[in-house]
């Protein structure tokens, strides 16, 4: 998939809204909705500053969050962002690999023991492996294991996974970029997947 122009909004480009159609109309009905989000996208995926995380990084976590959702053309779309970011294909090949390994259903966890617990579910953690770290390096590695579990095991992320993503050399403000570019994502994968379904049942 090619990348969206400057001007272009992603979510349309992503959903294959034209201008004029219905499901335009509809978005434009939500004028503030629309600009946030487009907002949002550029703030994490074209910052004018990217500060300490990378735009081959930003993209890389997009084509896997993306990727383990199941959402196989917006992948696609932050695959075509890590390529324009000028990544190696060996990182490109190491990204699709981690997630092929790491896409699953969930979602997985235990809750404290209470009334709640009875809800507790098993389910796989995604860990990279040395061939793994070796192709996407310390900071990837130790970022898509940190962002499997908030997509897959919300209920399980505690200080042991950040502390390893600071022994990987992400600063706790990068952290924090981390998590937003994780939330941004489920959530832009969410409208576009019902915008798409809309766009199928008029």
């Amino acid at each position: 998939m090619s990348m969206p122009g400057p001007d272009d909004d992603v979510i349309d480009a992503l959903a294959g809204i034209t201008p004029g159609s219905a499901l335009d109309a509809i978005r434009v009905r939500r004028p503030e909705a629309r600009a946030q989000a487009q907002a949002s996208y550029r703030a994490l995926f074209a910052p004018d500053v990217p500060s300490g995380v990378t735009l081959q990084e930003r993209f890389a976590m997009g084509t896997f969050v993306t990727g383990v959702h199941g959402a196989t053309s917006v992948a696609a779309f932050y695959a075509a962002g890590l390529a324009a970011a000028k990544a190696p294909v060996t990182l490109r090949e190491a990204v699709d690999a981690a997630v092929a390994r790491a896409r699953t259903q969930g979602p997985y966890g235990r809750y404290p023991e209470g009334p709640l617990d009875r809800e507790n579910v098993a389910g796989p953690i995604y860990r990279a492996d040395a061939e793994a770290r070796r192709a996407l390096g310390p900071r990837l590695a130790a970022a898509f294991e940190h962002l499997h579990l908030l997509v897959f095991h919300p209920r399980d992320a505690d200080s042991r996974g950040l502390q390893a993503l600071i022994d990987a050399g992400w600063s706790t403000t990068d952290i924090v970029t981390l998590s937003q570019i994780c939330a941004f994502l489920s959530f832009q994968v969410r409208v576009v997947a019902g915008l798409r379904t809309l766009t199928a049942r008029p």
